[in-house]
């Protein structure tokens, strides 16, 4: 099973939500606390739900290696990652812009991808050769305006059958499509964020370049993890109810109200910071840039105790 460490998810900055006041009153339930107007994600209910999302995944391509996944993600933070993780996966993304209608207008969009491919079979078959320099220069800039939303989908010849969403509240077409049509979403919702119509919330930090990773990488792991194991006709390892993963803190371990204790994990100049002073949805503060209040409670001395709740 793949696996993911609470120091990872510290070390990732997935435990900093957004500023109070622009927090989403329904993530209540996953907010441990509050520190400098900071609202501090629970991560231990993050470490249990993100696996929870994981086995999903993973036991979904292992029933039937046909399935697919759509990775969309298209703030600038994430497109890259998106495009990375769901490549390596050999899965189809969507990291540029949703385009209104993809999954319950898709035959529309069908036609769309087609225009897209005899433009560029043009190219190779000396098609381009018979036109004029001022047509060819029309059908270059077509081309690349469909190529650069479509790229990601262009061998998705059918709906998918699960879609990861990194950040809910910008996709909220996507979720809406995917509801409708019955389609199961796992997605990161942060604290600004609605849980509602997500089949698997993973609680977390959207903004931060290395949270976006972390989630994206993980999810692809378990695709691969479940077509190795749909090849080799094996069996999915289910996680045993109480089992504590590593670097998680139980009630029976340390009681409640517990605080896990990590070495210093914030790294000078990582995007893993706190997102005060961000107005935007899109933007994370750079360390050097941060107010000084707002490096919240992650490196505050070295061998300090991280902020992690106990669930």
């Amino acid at each position: 099973m793949v696996q993911v460490t609470m120091k990872e998810l510290l070390e990732a900055g997935v435990h900093f939500g957004h500023q109070v006041r622009r927090w989403n009153p329904k993530m209540k339930e996953y907010i441990f606390g509050e520190r400098n107007g900071i609202y501090i994600i629970d991560l231990q209910k993050t470490q249990r739900m993100f696996r929870d999302a994981l086995a999903f995944v993973t036991n979904a391509i292992a029933e039937d290696r046909g399935k697919t996944v759509l990775f969309v993600g298209t703030k600038r933070q994430a497109q890259d990652a998106v495009r990375e993780e769901a490549e390596r996966a050999g899965q189809y993304h969507v990291n540029q812009r949703w385009l209104g209608g993809l999954l319950t207008n898709f035959q529309t969009v069908q036609k769309s991808i087609k225009r897209l491919k005899d433009l560029e079979a043009m190219q190779t078959d000396g098609r381009y050769e018979k036109l004029t320099k001022k047509e060819r220069i029309k059908l270059d800039r077509e081309r690349e305006s469909l190529n650069k939303n479509l790229s990601g989908i262009k061998s998705m010849n059918r709906l998918p059958d699960i879609v990861f969403i990194i950040d809910v509240r910008k996709e909220e077409i996507a979720v809406a499509e995917a509801n409708r049509l019955g389609i199961p979403i796992v997605a990161v919702v942060d604290t600004n964020c609605s849980p509602e119509g997500i089949d698997y919330v993973i609680p977390g930090n959207d903004d931060a370049l290395r949270a976006v990773r972390l989630f994206a990488s993980r999810i692809a792991d378990a695709i691969l993890e479940g077509q190795q194991i749909a090849t080799e006709g094996g069996v999915v390892a289910q996680p045993e109810a109480g089992e504590a993963e590593p670097g998680e803190v139980t009630e029976g371990a340390a009681g409640e109200g517990a605080v896990a204790t990590q070495p210093e994990v914030t790294e000078p100049g990582s995007t893993a910071t706190s997102k005060a002073g961000s107005e935007g949805d899109g933007m994370a503060v750079e360390p050097s840039t941060a107010p000084e209040p707002a490096k919240a409670e992650a490196s505050v001395d070295e061998g300090a105790e991280s902020v992690v709740a106990a669930s």
